[in-house]
C-alpha cells in the first residue's frame, strides 16, 4: 500500500528554529528629526527668560516589548530532540529528564498530541497502547473480527477433527486416573497426551501466525486513520508469511532448546541411578532455563511486526527487536504479561462456561467431566470448540494489537516515526512548530 508510512527509515529530528529577533529599537529622535545628542544642533533664538526655566524630567527608557501569551496547553515547548519531543521522556524543567515540554509553575505531563488514528503521535503509557488495540478491534471491527473469526473456525475445525478422529486419547485419559497402572503404562499414556497436546499447539501456532500477520497490516493502518479491506490486508501480507513462519519456529526451536539444556543433566543424574537428585536437579535446571528463554523471547518480542513492517529478513527483525527493546526490556515484559493475562482472562471467561455445557451434554454428563472419566464424544468437541472460536475470536486482535503498538511506540521514542506518521497520515508541518505551540493540537 502506498500511502503506509517508511517503516524502514528511521525519522529525521526537526530542525532547529530560527532564533528571534533581538535587534533594540531604533534611538529616540527629537520632532526636528535631529539627534538630541549632536553637538552641533542651534538654539532657538527665542528663549524663555531665565526665572522661568525648569530643569528637565528624566525620560524612562524605552520599554521592552511583553512576551506573547501562552499558547493552548501545557505551556511553550523546549527545544526538540527526535522525534519532535525533546528526547524519550517528559517533564519540567530541571528535572532530569531530557528535554521534554515545559509548563508554567513546572508542572510536568505531555500537552495534546496529534491523534489520526487510534494512538496519539508521541510516546505512550501502558494504558494507551491497551486502548489503542482495543480502539483498533473496536473502530474497524468488520476487518478485524472478520479476520480473527476466520482464523479461528479454521484452526478450531482442524483441532476437532484431529482430536475426534486421530487423537483420541480417552484410554491415556483412563491410563492416568488409574492408580494401579505401572509405570510403563504411565510412561506411553504421558507420551500420547504430550503429542496430542503438541499437534494442537502447533496448529493453533499456525493459526495464530496467519492472524498475526493479518492484523499487523490492520494496526499499522489504524494508527494512521485509514482503514484496509481484509483482501488488502492478505494482500500485503501474504509475501511475508513464509519468512514469518519461520521466525516464529525459530523462536521455538530456540526455547525449546534452551530448556532442554537446562534439564537434560538432571535427566542424566536420574538416569544414572540417583533419582531424587536427578528430579532435584532437572527441575532447578528448567527454572534457570525457563528464565533465560523468557529474557530472549522479550528481547525479540518485536521482530514480528519489524519483518512485517520494514520487510526485513529474519536475522535482521532479531537484530532490530533487540534494538528496540535494549534498555526497555521490564517495561515491555510488563505490558506484554499484562496483556497477556488479560487476554487468557477474556477467553477464560467464555470457553469455560462453554466446556461445562458441553459436559452437560457428553455421556458421562458433569462428573465424568470433572473426574476426567468421560470421553471427547463430538457433541463435547463441537460444543467446547464454538467457545474456542469466540475466545479467539477476541483475543486474536488484543495481542497482536499490543505488539504492534510497542513496536511504534519504542520507533517513535528512539527514531521520531510519529514525523514520518504525521507525514504519511496527511498532518502537515508537524514538528516544525515554534515554541509555544504544538504539532497538530
Amino acid at each position: 500500500m502506498n500511502d503506509t508510512p517508511g517503516w524502514a527509515s528511521p525519522g529525521s529530528a526537526p530542525s532547529d528554529g530560527q532564533e528571534p529577533d533581538t535587534t533594540g529599537p531604533a534611538q529616540p529622535t527629537d520632532q526636528s528629526g535631529t539627534d538630541p545628542s549632536d553637538s552641533t544642533s542651534k538654539w532657538s533664538k527665542e528663549q524663555p527668560p531665565a526665572g522661568q526655566w525648569t530643569a528637565p524630567t528624566p525620560q524612562s527608557p524605552p520599554q521592552a516589548p511583553a512576551p506573547p501569551p501562552p499558547g493552548p496547553g501545557w505551556g511553550g515547548r523546549s527545544p526538540a530532540g527526535p522525534g519532535g519531543h525533546g528526547g524519550p521522556g517528559y517533564g519540567p524543567p530541571g528535572s532530569g529528564a531530557p528535554g521534554g515540554y515545559r509548563a508554567p509553575g513546572g508542572w510536568g505531563g505531555p500537552p495534546p498530541a496529534a491523534k489520526p488514528g487510534v494512538i496519539p503521535l508521541r510516546p505512550l503509557g501502558v494504558g494507551e497502547i491497551l486502548d489503542g488495540a482495543v480502539s483498533t478491534m473496536r473502530t474497524y471491527w468488520r476487518t478485524v473480527l472478520g479476520i480473527s473469526l476466520t482464523v479461528a473456525v479454521v484452526t478450531e475445525i482442524i483441532v476437532v477433527l484431529l482430536r475426534g478422529l486421530v487423537l483420541d486419547n480417552t484410554g491415556s485419559a483412563n491410563v492416568l486416573n488409574d492408580p494401579s497402572a505401572s509405570a510403563s503404562e504411565l510412561g506411553r499414556a504421558l507420551g500420547d497426551s504430550m503429542i496430542e497436546s503438541g499437534v494442537v499447539a502447533l496448529v493453533t501456532l499456525v493459526g495464530t501466525v496467519f492472524a498475526t500477520a493479518l492484523l499487523t497490516t490492520v494496526t499499522s493502518r489504524a494508527v494512521l486513520g485509514k482503514s484496509v479491506t481484509t483482501a488488502e490486508a492478505w494482500r500485503d501480507a501474504r509475501p511475508r508469511l513464509p519468512r514469518l513462519f519461520g521466525l516464529i519456529f525459530l523462536l521455538l526451536l530456540i526455547g525449546v532448546v534452551i530448556v532442554a539444556v537446562g534439564v537434560v543433566p538432571g535427566i542424566l543424574v536420574a538416569v544414572a541411578g540417583s533419582a531424587g537428585a536427578g528430579a532435584a536437579l532437572a527441575v532447578l535446571g528448567g527454572l534457570g532455563a525457563s528464565v533465560v528463554a523468557i529474557w530472549l523471547m522479550i528481547r525479540f518480542s518485536l521482530a514480528s511486526p519489524a519483518l512485517m513492517l520494514e520487510k526485513q529478513s529474519i536475522p535482521k527483525s532479531l537484530s532490530r527487536s533487540v534494538k528496540l527493546v535494549r534498555g526497555s526490556w521490564w517495561r515491555i515484559f510488563g505490558i506484554q504479561l499484562l496483556a497477556t493475562v488479560i487476554a487468557n482472562i477474556i477467553a477464560m471467561i467464555i470457553v469455560i462456561p462453554f466446556a461445562v455445557l458441553a459436559g452437560l451434554f457428553s455421556g458421562d454428563g458433569v462428573s465424568g467431566f470433572v473426574n476426567g472419566t468421560g470421553g471427547l464424544g463430538w457433541t463435547f468437541l463441537i460444543i467446547s470448540g464454538i467457545g474456542s472460536v469466540i475466545g479467539s475470536m477476541l483475543t486474536f486482535p488484543i495481542n497482536a494489537g499490543v505488539t504492534v503498538l510497542l513496536y511504534i511506540d519504542q520507533r517513535i521514542r528512539r527514531e521520531a516515526l510519529d514525523l514520518d506518521l504525521a507525514r504519511a497520515a496527511g498532518l502537515q508541518g508537524y514538528g516544525t512548530a515554534g515554541p509555544g505551540t504544538t504539532p497538530g493540537s
